[in-house]
């Protein structure tokens, strides 16, 4: 006789799940607040700070320092590093001019399609079409299909495909040291993405005043939401967390609404209804062994 369903019982399965949404929302109010001083500091002088920053905060957790990588790791282990660096970079750049629910939707195409490769079942291909017809409406494709910028677009997409190479690299380099490899990899990104961000930023960076601003992002990034997933993830199955960060294309477009005033249409947002069904559907039907594939590192951003 099964035990009789209470709230006691509930709370076990609410609360990581409610983790997990807290988490979302800390990491996309950080890309919110991050837009917001593009103004000031300019998309790759955010890069630089939130990056610089974040990795500190990483560092002083994690102590990468004292990991020891083989030589087989070695490559993989740089090539995660570059494909961090890079993703924030081009992702910064994208949210310029396009919004930020629409950059994030169009960014989660890379894992998705990374975890549809070799896909072979009917049921596979319904969520194929799905992410398409997301696509499409999403993408300046056409006259009138769509108001988005098409280079912003491109960027987006483009910092999609480094989150591809993100998790492939991430999980032969990480086999060891598990989550204290982000640490390495993210000071790998920083030595690169820093100095380029600096270079390239609006003078209003070297301002004092924006340093707390700065280090805001990076806590609401980074370090909280790291903290969070990787809560949620120890007690949530791997298929349920996968799923549930499937609405982070959604968590994003109510962030830019709530603190940015970006609205998106009708269109916009049955786009973005596609892709999330496209990405919880594959999840949640996927392979055991492909499974892992879909899982996602909360530094995608």
């Amino acid at each position: 006789m099964s035990a009789p369903f209470t709230t006691k019982n509930l709370a076990p399965v609410l609360f990581p799940i409610a983790v997990l949404l807290i988490a979302m929302l800390s990491l996309q109010g950080g890309a919110s607040l991050a837009k917001s001083l593009f103004a000031t500091v300019g998309a790759p002088g955010i890069t630089a700070l939130r990056l610089g920053l974040g990795t500190l905060i990483l560092c002083v957790i994690f102590k990468p320092w004292r990991l020891r990588f083989t030589r087989e790791q070695r490559k993989p282990l740089l090539m995660y590093g570059l494909a961090l660096g890079c993703m924030n970079y081009l992702f910064y750049l994208a949210i310029r001019t396009v919004p930020l629910g629409v950059a994030v939707g169009l960014e989660f195409l890379g894992p998705l399609t990374l975890a549809l490769i070799g896909a072979r079942r009917p049921l596979d291909f319904i969520w194929v079409l799905l992410a398409v017809v997301g696509l499409w409406f999403l993408l300046p494709i056409g006259d009138g299909v769509s108001h988005i910028d098409p280079l912003g677009a491109l960027l987006a997409v483009g910092a999609g495909a480094c989150w591809a190479v993100y998790i492939l690299a991430g999980q032969r380099a990480g086999a060891e040291h598990g989550p204290a490899t982000v640490a390495m990899g993210s000071l790998i990104a920083s030595v690169i993405f820093v100095p380029l961000g600096l270079t390239f930023a609006a003078p209003g960076i070297w301002h004092w005043e924006i340093l707390p601003l700065a280090l805001l992002i990076a806590l609401l990034s980074s370090a909280i939401p790291y903290s969070l997933e990787m809560m949620a993830l120890t007690r949530l199955p791997a298929r349920i967390f996968g799923t549930l960060m499937s609405l982070e294309p959604a968590m994003a477009a109510l962030s830019g609404m709530l603190f940015l005033g970006e609205l998106l249409t009708l269109q916009q947002w049955i786009a973005l209804l596609a892709i999330i069904i496209a990405s919880a559907g594959s999840t949640l039907t996927m392979k055991q062994k492909s499974a892992q594939i879909n899982e996602v590192d909360i530094t995608h951003q």
